[in-house]
């Protein structure tokens, strides 16, 4: 059997590149084309696709083709064996229709206010002429959005607690060697509470019995009027009545988690400096906000085309997650002239898709305009995944990205402090900037005050 050609160095070295500088592995490939082998311990091969056509045939195959869940196996010790990324096949649909109501249309409008308030409280600490870290303060704004509209926490003690341990584990997540602790389970020895791997354990078992003292707290007391998503999730039963156990929702949240606050902020971090970056592009955002606006209201934000294409070029040039979901080959599978054996991974690339000189004229160039003039196809343009494996929770990510970049751009003039360069890395599933981003504001602009209508929610 011949697979696709891939590059020759060791299989260590390639894991490694993948775990810390994930973009300039796959450009370092390039010049194999729209599919090549990835040489990665363990001896499975290991597929990059980047090729809109065969991104399409993986999506659509038929039900049975592939496995996914197997391919996050990696990520049991984050998120948990019950966690949606980890199953296949009817438990996985289960869990995925109960998933996805709060998570759409105007489910998710009642969050805009609150999203509003936590960039507001975030921007009344920026002084003029004082230079802040950018980083710091976006991450301030998207954790509070977790901790209050996902888990719906109010009360101030167990706002605290969570904060600073979910703060913790994530920085764990995002630290660079971190990867390989999941990726060789070598690595996974609890060696006490001074040792990497023990001190992560026991940060995790601190924050699961914050989370199911919760949970049983809520079933005692259930509040019909809550609408945070957690409560949203407790509520919500299948076709036979059973609802989700504590233990899977204790996993959803922390797949949520993990998988949706840090996409937001890197997402926005990545916005405000590329707008930056590029002073045609701020100038007309700046237009486009300068009336006033209701940022609660989803048409309304949709109807801003050229904030929409903003956000779509960002998520386009550095896609807050790097590969659809793997998916393994459960039977011999043919595609693009080559046959791959039971247990192939399949990487849909979608930095790879992004950056493709045959559908991105200039790719490598910031330009949100290419998206007012085409639209590009599901499988040409999918910085959330795509198929029966799309990320959940897109339409909610977008949401809070354009508000919260709506909120600061037309209240705010701001400018970056920092030249030095700035590269991707690997941050957690996708890509982050090198460096902490520092900005300072250089005037409040009052022209386009923001209309954020009150919507009584108890999040």
């Amino acid at each position: 059997m011949t697979l696709p050609e891939g590059p020759s160095t060791l299989a260590f070295l390639q894991i490694y590149q993948w775990s810390t500088r994930p973009a300039n592995f796959l450009d370092s490939n390039k010049h194999y084309g729209d599919i090549f082998s990835a040489n990665f311990p363990g001896g499975i091969p290991n597929i990059f696709i980047s090729s809109p056509e065969a991104i399409e045939e993986i999506f659509c195959a038929p039900p049975g083709t592939f496995d996914s869940g197997g391919h996050y196996e990696i990520l049991k010790p984050l998120v948990g064996e019950n966690s949606s990324m980890l199953l296949d096949g009817k438990p996985y649909q289960r869990q995925r229709k109960l998933l996805m109501p709060p998570f759409h249309g105007e489910r998710i409008r009642v969050y805009g206010n609150l999203i509003c308030q936590q960039t507001e409280q975030v921007m009344q600490q920026w002084q003029t002429g004082v230079p802040f870290n950018v980083t710091k303060s976006v991450k301030k704004i998207t954790l509070e959005m977790i901790l209050r509209a996902v888990f719906g926490l109010n009360e101030e003690e167990n706002l605290n607690q969570v904060r600073v341990k979910l703060q913790g584990i994530l920085d764990f997540s995002l630290s660079p060697f971190f990867p390989l602790y999941l990726l060789v389970p070598f690595f996974q020895k609890d060696l006490g509470a001074w040792s990497v791997w023990g001190r992560f354990l026991r940060l995790r078992n601190e924050i699961d019995q914050i989370l199911f003292a919760e949970i049983v707290h809520r079933r005692k007391e259930p509040q019909s009027e809550r609408s945070d998503i957690l409560s949203l999730l407790m509520a919500a039963c299948d076709e036979e009545g059973n609802c989700l156990s504590k233990e899977e929702l204790r996993d959803e949240m922390m797949t949520i988690f993990m998988a949706g606050q840090h996409t937001v902020e890197v997402a926005v971090i990545w916005a405000l400096y590329w707008i930056h970056k590029t002073p045609r592009v701020l100038k007309r955002l700046q237009s486009e906000l300068s009336t006033s606006i209701d940022l609660t209201d989803i048409n309304t934000i949709s109807q801003l085309s050229y904030l929409n294409a903003t956000c779509q070029e960002v998520l386009r040039f550095y896609p807050p997650i790097l590969t659809a979901a793997g998916r393994i080959v459960k039977a011999p599978f043919k595609m693009m002239g080559y046959e791959f054996p039971v247990g192939s991974f399949l990487f849909p690339s979608i930095y790879s898709a992004h950056h493709r000189s045959q559908v991105y004229s200039e790719p490598e160039e910031f330009r949100p305009e290419r998206f007012l003039e085409r639209q590009y196809s599901a499988y040409e343009y999918l910085p959330f995944g795509g198929g029966n494996r799309r990320c959940i929770g897109y339409a909610f990510a977008q949401y809070q990205m354009k508000i919260v970049l709506a909120s600061i751009l037309s209240r705010y003039q701001l400018e970056l402090v920092d030249n030095r360069p700035v590269f991707p890395v690997r941050s957690g599933p996708g890509l982050g900037p090198s460096r902490d981003i520092w900005m300072k504001l250089v005037d409040k602009d009052t022209r386009g005050k923001l209309s954020t209508e009150k919507i009584n929610v108890n999040v």
